[in-house]
């Protein structure tokens, strides 16, 4: 089947009533927890729901916030070119799912605590807080400029959908539904655009396999372009999809996202017990590895349906991630509101992760800041205060957006800062559950030199790209591109001269990206454990038993002494902690 490259098909009325339609609805779930919860006016209930979300929402609103636009659009570009490896990503998911449930979830919860970073303060001292804090919220705010412009880009050089108008929509929309109705108004959004994000990548699924000639065909092909060869079980860590960069360097990464990020824990205590929270991890898993199989289904469609005719190579598209949206405007181009149903699941992917960031800064800023320094700060004045922290971060989320179309070639290392930042972050927590004996000294170290570390790699990498052979793009075809009238952008850019290589280019700088966070998590908990070892360890009655997880009771389970013995004189036993919770209580170091 030739690929004749309809580009009349442009969006419709109805194509923009259902892409509006996201938009109504979820300020209408921010209206209506604003009049519903009127009454309910503590700085508690607006930030973390009054800690009594159920599992269900909770699970939903998850998957969505980090499932975003980036991952609707990039994901299936990715397997179009690289092949089917993306659905490993489904054991570094259940791997870090599992961490965060077990290892993160139960310290956090039982600190009490509404701020990630304020078990920093309680585990070491307030110096490590405020850095972590700082480190976030730039993170943060750059991460979710890229979220938002990145598609809004794609999506406008593809559908011709208007990119300021998406962009500051966007942003307006998110800061009103979040200012006006909290967490609660977020997490169900969230819920809400997920079912959207799941109906758009189920639209694409079955009209692709459809307009390709059915399942039959699309394996095939598929098979024939060695798309569906998934395992490599290659050890060299210089490889950038293989068996063990996506399921141990994915792990990481994502534990760095997932486990010990502020919107994931924020969601998580706000559940009715520890048990929801861990139920809603669970339950978001089985989200993640729906959406990663959509993703992946679509990549595998849509390069059966380009096989010998490669819109990237053939110049119709300017870059791999306006792959996407131009296959869905050939496939669904002539069935009015459908093309506006895919942008709606785009965009859906955006609205959740920028709402909560949004929610989340908030929540960082006034717990970590503000109340330190209001301390008799009243609720109803604490509420307008967090309603007031939204629209500054919805404002400067947007602004950073904009600001985001200058940077250029930029936009690719910003995408990288969650593995950049997120292994060191993920090391001062793991310093602080796991190994009770570090001290502030070592954890503020480890995490800044693990930070350094992270960056220098990234950047190297950005400077020297990795050679096509450690990349491992597969092969496209345009032999049965048919002559069109179709104005071309450009054939697919040809290498051009790079600099000298080095030793070290051609080694350190090449390494996989999904490696980024695991060099970052080693270094910070190395040099982490090495100052804490010639500063003079934690002693141990300094440290709190509720803020340790005990991880070698699963290594010892069958002796009581070993146990004891790996407890470095901290008491974990369950009766004599909840004892000794009741009488000194949770939060008696603040």
């Amino acid at each position: 089947m030739e690929s004749s490259h309809r580009r009349d098909e442009t969006f419709q009325i109805l194509d923009y009533v259902v892409f509006a339609g996201i938009f109504v609805i979820s300020s209408g779930i921010g209206v209506f927890f604003a009049i519903k919860e009127r009454k309910k006016t503590t700085s508690r209930e607006f930030l973390v729901g009054g800690r009594q979300m159920s599992s269900g929402p909770v699970a939903l609103s998850l998957t969505a916030s980090f499932m975003s636009a980036i991952t609707v659009l990039g994901a299936p570009s990715d397997v179009y070119r690289f092949g089917a490896s993306f659905v490993i990503f489904s054991i570094a998911y259940t791997l870090m799912v599992m961490l965060t449930a077990e290892l993160f979830v139960p310290v956090f919860y039982r600190s009490g605590i509404t701020s990630a970073y304020e078990y920093l303060e309680l585990r070491f001292c307030k110096a490590v807080r405020v850095v972590a804090t700082l480190i976030y919220i730039v993170q943060t705010i750059v991460y979710t400029g890229v979220v938002v412009y990145a598609p809004a880009l794609a999506l406008n050089q593809v559908t011709r959908f208007n990119l300021w108008g998406s962009i500051f929509a966007t942003g307006v929309v998110c800061t009103f539904y979040c200012t006006l109705g909290g967490l609660k108004a977020v997490v169900w959004s969230d819920a809400f655009q997920m079912v959207v994000m799941v109906v758009g990548f189920l639209t694409v699924l079955v009209q692709g396999t459809k307009e390709t000639g059915g399942l039959g065909v699309v394996w095939d092909r598929a098979l024939n372009g060695s798309r569906l060869n998934v395992f490599n079980f290659d050890l060299d860590p210089l490889k950038r999809h293989t068996f063990w960069t996506i399921s141990v360097g994915g792990m990481f990464t994502w534990l760095g996202i997932y486990g010990v990020n502020q919107s994931t824990i924020q969601r998580c205590i706000s559940c009715k017990s520890e048990r929801h929270a861990k139920k809603a991890l669970y339950l978001n898993l089985l989200g993640l590895l729906v959406i990663c199989g959509c993703a992946a289904s679509s990549g595998i469609i849509m390069y059966a349906f380009y096989y010998n005719c490669d819109p990237w190579t053939a110049g119709y598209v300017r870059a791999p991630d306006q792959l996407m949206p131009f296959f869905v405007m050939e496939i669904l181009g002539k069935l009015p509101g459908l093309p506006g149903l895919f942008v709606a699941c785009a965009f859906s992917g955006t609205l959740s992760s920028v709402a909560a960031s949004i929610n989340a800064l908030a929540t960082v800023t006034y717990e970590d800041f503000v109340k330190n320094c209001f301390r008799n700060i009243s609720d109803r004045a604490g509420t307008w205060m967090s309603k007031g922290l939204c629209v500054v971060f919805g404002a400067a989320c947007t602004a950073m957006a904009v600001s985001a179309s200058y940077m250029g070639g930029i936009v690719q290392a910003a995408l990288s800062i969650h593995g950049m930042c997120g292994g060191p972050m993920l090391g001062i927590f793991s310093l602080g559950i796991l190994f009770p004996w570090t001290n502030s000294k070592g954890a503020a170290g480890g995490l800044l030199l693990g930070v350094v570390l992270s960056f220098w790699t990234a950047l190297g990498a950005f400077v020297y790209p990795a050679p096509s052979h450690k990349t491992l793009p597969l092969p496209l075809s345009t032999a049965g591109c048919a002559p069109t009238n179709v104005t071309t952008f450009h054939s697919r850019p040809v290498p051009t001269p790079s600099l000298p290589r080095s030793t070290l280019a051609n080694s350190w700088y090449s390494m996989s990206y999904l490696y980024y966070s695991a060099v970052g998590y080693i270094t910070t908990v190395i040099l982490g454990l090495l100052i804490t070892l010639f500063t003079g360890p934690t002693p141990v009655e300094d440290v709190k038993p509720w803020l340790i997880r005990p991880v070698c009771n699963i290594f010892c389970f069958w002796s009581e002494k070993y146990k004891r013995i790996c407890w470095c004189g901290l008491e974990h036993d369950k009766e004599k902690l909840v004892r000794q919770i009741a009488h000194t209580g949770y939060n008696d170091c603040q």
